[in-house]
């Protein structure tokens, strides 16, 4: 407490995760004839995940003349993640990637501190703005290439809030971002991992590459525009339209490329990701969340609790550098649907609900020289919510409850050729059980 005019607040949290995963590869080809094996290789792999975080967070609220609020808030951020790898890649007994196999240990921490003020003028105006600075450091140690890379970026922010008719709810947000976003662990210091199809020490085909990491990668960097619009409904429902743009600086995508590598005696394919150049996209989102009854008046009296939720996106991105005309960004389809909703039984603590999920195929242009088709895909999920106590739930849940394979297709124009690799990739029904309780 600062005295009447002013108030002063301090959090911090702290969390912890321990994960440790075990894996085996194996592919074996067979002579058709004798049915002898032929050929073999197995990769076994040990991984032991640790993440620390710890958030403090101080905020300073001071009443300025005239009924103005004015607020300043800043905080500290850091986090460390470490992780510990032991692989063996074997071809017929023997150890192939006798330079890269063996104990691989890496981690990474993250600093960032912020600071943003804050003012509310009146009832109908609300804005802030800041500046936000993070630094990662990622490190490794193994007995492949030796990884220590250090980013910092400093990052400003601005937002308001408009409200039409206060005290009334629907407004406008409008908001400039510069965001970052750093290479994963994994990008920056995977241990190679040989194509399954054609082994080393031969040669492989650019459809059926090698994998490794890339210690050189740089963090990308984006700035943008939103804007939303939010219409209140009177139980509680919102309908809302955003739309986005963004410019993406040092884009990350995985390029695959004839190498010489240490691990074969013949040049090999392999894909890892590299910076790529910059990007644009941008979006339109439809949002709804709403009680059934605040559509259909009076009717289906008997689910008014029913809450529907539906969400529609349509978006396009160009990459720089990358001939099109689907020269898009990874992972981004051209549209979304979302549909969901959960019905609350008046006289049993239970609540069901599903979503349904589904994007249409698509086709991006990785490179000038590297394609990848995407088929259609449809999820749906289901759950049961079981109110044991105010306080504890035991919730059950379906996921992909219709299981289907997917088809993804990866193209490269190598030597003159077009080579195509295509691959199944099945969905399994999942069943889960969990019990949450508040203390």
């Amino acid at each position: 407490m600062l005295g009447e005019r002013g108030t002063y607040n301090l959090n911090l949290s702290v969390s912890h995760s321990d994960q440790h995963t075990d894996t085996q590869a194996d592919t074996v080809y067979t002579d058709l004839a004798s049915g002898a094996v032929a050929l073999q290789q197995r990769r076994v792999g040990r991984h032991h995940d640790l993440k620390s975080s710890a958030h403090l967070t101080s905020r300073l609220q001071w009443q300025l003349g005239g009924g103005d609020q004015f607020s300043l808030v800043g905080g500290l951020e850091g986090e460390g993640v470490q992780r510990a790898e032991n692989s063996i890649t074997q071809v017929n007994g023997t150890p192939t990637l006798v330079d890269f196999d063996g104990d691989l240990t890496a981690s990474t921490q993250r600093l960032a501190a912020y600071l943003q003020d804050e003012w509310d003028p009146s009832a109908a105006w609300s804005a802030y703005a800041g500046l936000r600075w993070e630094s990662i450091r990622t490190r490794s140690a193994s007995i492949g290439k030796p990884v220590s890379n250090t980013g910092n970026v400093l990052t400003p922010l601005a937002h308001a809030v408009w409200r039409f008719s206060a005290p009334a709810r629907d407004q406008l947000r409008f908001s400039l971002t510069r965001s970052y976003k750093p290479p994963t662990l994994a990008n920056l210091t995977a241990l190679p991992r040989l194509s399954t199809l054609y082994l080393a020490p031969g040669a492989n085909t650019a459809a059926s590459p090698d994998r490794a990491g890339n210690p050189e990668l740089r963090p990308e960097l984006a700035r943008g525009l939103d804007i939303a619009l939010e219409h209140y409904l009177p139980a509680g429902g919102v309908l809302s339209l955003s739309v986005f743009s963004r410019h993406i600086n040092d884009l990350i995508r995985n390029v695959t490329a004839l190498e010489t590598v240490p691990w074969a005696s013949a040049q090999r394919w392999v894909a890892r990701p590299q910076n790529i150049g910059d990007a644009n996209t941008q979006g339109v989102e439809l949002d709804a969340k709403l009680r059934l009854d605040e559509i259909v008046a009076d009717a289906l009296s008997a689910f008014a609790p029913v809450t529907l939720r539906g969400n529609l996106g349509y978006y396009r991105s160009q990459v720089s550098g990358v001939p099109g005309p689907n020269n898009r960004i990874d992972q981004q389809p051209k549209l979304s649907v979302n549909v969901g909703g959960e019905y609350r039984m008046r006289n049993a603590p239970l609540t069901l609900g599903g979503n349904l999920s589904s994007m249409p195929g698509y086709t991006v242009q990785q490179t000038a020289l590297q394609s990848q088709t995407l088929d259609t895909t449809r999820v749906l999920d289901a759950f049961a919510l079981w109110a044991v106590t105010p306080t504890t739930k035991l919730r059950f849940s379906l996921s992909s409850a219709v299981p289907r394979n997917y088809i993804t297709s990866n193209t490269v124009l190598a030597s003159g050729q077009s080579q195509t690799g295509v691959s199944n990739g099945p969905t399994y029904r999942v069943l889960g059980l969990r019990l949450e309780a508040k203390l």
